[in-house]
Parts: structure tokens; sequence; C-alpha cells
């Protein structure tokens, strides 16, 4: 059953922040009433998009110590050959929880809510497809009262980011727990390097650095479709989602958007503009949609600057890193990769030579692993824990950034928000049949983006 599109009024930052704020814990709050299947202490789950991510997710989430063992129920995701693959990972490392029987194996553009409709009220939806789908399984979500995780980023553009907003305050009424992947924000070490922050250990932030620059990662470069192995044209780009910025948001959103979230907590702000430059190298016959790299300036509205590199090329220098300089310090976010043992804090700008006023631990748990103890605890113990919003507001800022770079322009953030291109269209009417949202030209080439000459759209 196809929804119809949810397209609220304009919004502006102002409203956004009005409700919220960066630093704020989900974890806290009044009691109110509880959500869970009465009767029963077990969760039941079901996985909606099997591939890699969504995967591992659902072995995080089965992996988590709780009062009772959470259960996958049902898997769905529109190719037969990602559930299977999944199902056997998934039933080889937890055979005690995994309970998906056959006729509990949902394929198809409907799949989602075949596999939500085997869950009762509290149960949990874990949400891993394309971003381009996120609303419409959010949405279905709500309707059934069902717990929802949601993995980042959760929309691409200013329709998406609207609809995501209006529909959380539906999530809100019914008291459901969302949890967005963001799981850096669970980081222990991350949250006491936030908190020093905040009372001053490095005085005001007044740069934030961030660079997420590899090789060709994931299926951000993809090579032209061959149609007799792949007819679908539809199906072979979901299949290939980081290459078109409908499905993902492109290799920026999906790949850059956990550093710049984990700055702008550091900030305890959003940026309200981005100015940014890249473009493509000659990449011979690949006909993705996205640039090979990506320097972008964001600013803050007290003026400060935050300025991100992001790059996907062969033989270049590589860093994965977050940093935050102060009026009296400086700081490590986070260095070579997503976990956190190299975050401190330095008494001066120079990270070799300055003195560390601030380590954490050696150890700490793995922060895939904190994200789902702590959305599993607030199932468990009703507390208030709702993390959309700000799943939200990290993703259209991560956008803002994208939408600057691809068009050319300064692009504020009320101008992201409002902006009237939306990249999937009417998803939520897909079926197996349904046209690709972008379709090749005659020589097998997709629309790229341009910057300067498409005005404020990015292609």
């Amino acid at each position: 059953m196809s929804s119809p599109i949810i397209t609220p009024a304009p919004v502006t930052r102002r409203d956004f922040l009005k409700h919220s704020a960066v630093g704020a814990s989900v974890l806290s709050g009044i009691a109110i009433p509880h959500v869970h299947a009465a009767g029963s202490d077990e969760i039941r789950a079901v996985l909606v998009g099997c591939g890699g991510r969504g995967s591992g997710a659902a072995d995080n989430a089965l992996k988590t110590k709780t009062k009772a063992p959470i259960k996958l129920v049902a898997m769905a995701d529109v190719q037969a050959n990602r559930l299977k693959s999944s199902f056997e990972a998934l039933s080889a490392k937890h055979p005690d929880v995994m309970s998906v029987s056959e006729d509990a194996k949902f394929i198809g553009f409907d799949a989602y809510a075949k596999a939500m409709d085997m869950l009762k009220p509290g149960d949990i939806a874990i949400c891993a497809t394309p971003l381009a789908f996120r609303w419409v399984h959010f949405k279905y979500a709500i309707e059934k009262g069902i717990n929802i995780f949601m993995e980042k980023p959760v929309c691409a553009d200013g329709p998406t980011a609207r609809r995501m907003l209006a529909l959380n305050e539906e999530a809100k009424k019914k008291n459901l727990k969302v949890a967005i992947g963001l799981m850096c924000r669970h980081c222990e070490r991350r949250q006491e390097l936030f908190k020093r922050i905040q009372d001053g250990a490095i005085g005001d932030i007044i740069l934030g650095r961030a660079y997420r620059m590899s090789g060709p990662i994931g299926s951000c470069f993809t090579e032209p479709r061959d149609p007799k192995e792949s007819p679908s044209e539809l199906l072979w780009q979901i299949q290939h989602f980081h290459s078109f910025l409908w499905a993902s948001g492109g290799a920026y959103s999906d790949f850059l958007i956990h550093n710049i979230d984990e700055m702008c907590w550091m900030k305890n702000d959003w940026p309200v503009e981005a100015q940014s430059t890249g473009g493509r190298t000659d990449r011979g016959t690949a006909i993705d949609q996205n640039f090979d790299h990506y320097s972008t300036e964001f600013t803050f509205a007290d003026g400060t600057k935050f300025f991100f590199e992001g790059r996907t090329m062969d033989g270049c220098h590589q860093e994965f890193a977050s940093y935050a300089h102060g009026s009296k310090g400086s700081a490590i976010i986070s260095q070579s990769g997503h976990f956190p043992t190299k975050a401190r804090a330095f008494k001066g700008q120079n990270f070799v030579n300055s003195d560390v006023i601030w380590r954490g631990p050696k150890e700490e748990p793995n922060p895939y692993h904190l994200e789902w103890q702590h959305f599993l605890d607030a199932i468990r113990q009703d507390k208030p824990y709702n993390e959309a919003r700000r799943g939200a507001e990290a993703s259209l800022v991560t956008a803002m950034g994208r939408m600057a770079c691809h068009s050319g322009k300064v692009i504020t953030y009320d101008e992201a928000l409002n902006s009237e291109q939306d990249l999937g269209g009417e998803v939520d009417k897909m079926t197996i049949n349904s046209p690709a949202p972008v379709r090749a030209d005659a020589n097998g080439k997709y629309p790229i983006p341009q910057p300067g000459k498409t005005g404020k759209r990015e292609f």
C-alpha cells in the first residue's frame, strides 16, 4: 500500500534548534507509559535491508546483553541473494536467537511492510536500506507502533528532511523509541571529551578540521550496466546505491556524515552555511554521479569555521580523523577510524609536542555495541529515547555541504532545508517494474553535477 508524501510548510534552522540541543542527552527524562508488548520480556525484531550495514546492525543487536534475548523473526530486501547471504551469516553467528522461517523472508518493494506486520507494538524494526526509503519505513513503523533503528543518513535533501521531521512528531506522540546509526555519539570517551570541551578545557572552539580520505570505497565508482546481467535499471541502481544521489546522497552523504556530525557535536551547534569545491578526475568509463574529491568550509553562526576534506582516490595520502582547535588548546576527536582510542585534549595546538591535559581509558566498549545497549536499555526501562531529529539535522548539514559543492554556490542551512529538489521522488510507490529515478542517456551516462550551470540544484 502506498502512503501519501508528507510535505510540511517551510521551516528554518531556528525551528529545528528551538526543540533540540546538539549535545543534549537522549537517555534522560520523565517516565512515560510503557510501550513494549505486555506479558513478555522478549523483544522481537525484523531486518529491513540485508546488505552489509543492515547485517552488521542486526549482528550488533543480537550480541547485546539484555534481560531477555532479542530475537530476529523476519527479514526483507528487494534482492533475494542479499537476503540469503545475510541470513546465513547471522544464523552462523547467532543460532539461538535467529527465528526467521522461510515464510518470514520477504522480497520486493512491499517486503518491509510484510516484515513489520509480524511485530507487535514495542518490538523493533532495523531499517538499513539505501536512505531513499527511510521515510517510507519510518512512516509505517509509526503506524504500527514499532520502535525503530534507522541507519544513517536518514535524508539526502530538503523535502525528505522536512518529511522526517514531521513524521518524528507523530513518533513522539506514541512514545516510540527511535535510534539513528550515528554510533560515535554513544562513545563514552567522546562523551567525556564533549563535556570537557563544554566546560572550557580548550577554551572556545575557533576551528574544526576533519578528513575522510581513502581509496575508492563501497559502490561509489560504478561501471556501466550490462542489461543482460542486470535487466532492471532500478534494482541495479539500488545495488550500486553509493553511485546515485537519489539512493544514498552519494559518497559525500554516506561516508562523510560521521566526521561532520561529531565535529558539530563538539561545537554544540549546526553550521548556518557551507561553500565547497570538488571535482572528478579522469575515471575512464565510470558512470556514477560522485565527485572523487570534496573540500567544504562550514560556517557557524558565531563565525567559527569547520573545514572538511573528503577524497576517494588511489595513490593519495589517506586520513580518517576529526580535530577541534580552541582558544586555549586543542583536541583529537577521532583518528584512524571510528574507534576512540586516540581521543585526547592538549594544552597547545601541536598534537606532537603539546602537553596532554586529558586522555580517556585505554579500552572501552565498541561504540557500535554501545548504541544498541543504550537503545535496548531505553526500551526495557521505558526511558524517553528519540534520536530522529538529531539524525535529520546531521543528514541535512551533510547534504548542505554536498549541495554547495555540486552547485558551486554558497548554500545556507535554511536553503538546504527548504530546497525543492526531491532526489528520490515518490519512492513509496515503487514496484519491481518502476523506472529508476535517474535514467542513463543513449551513451549509458548518468547526469553528473556541473557547478555553476544548474543554479542551486545539484544536476
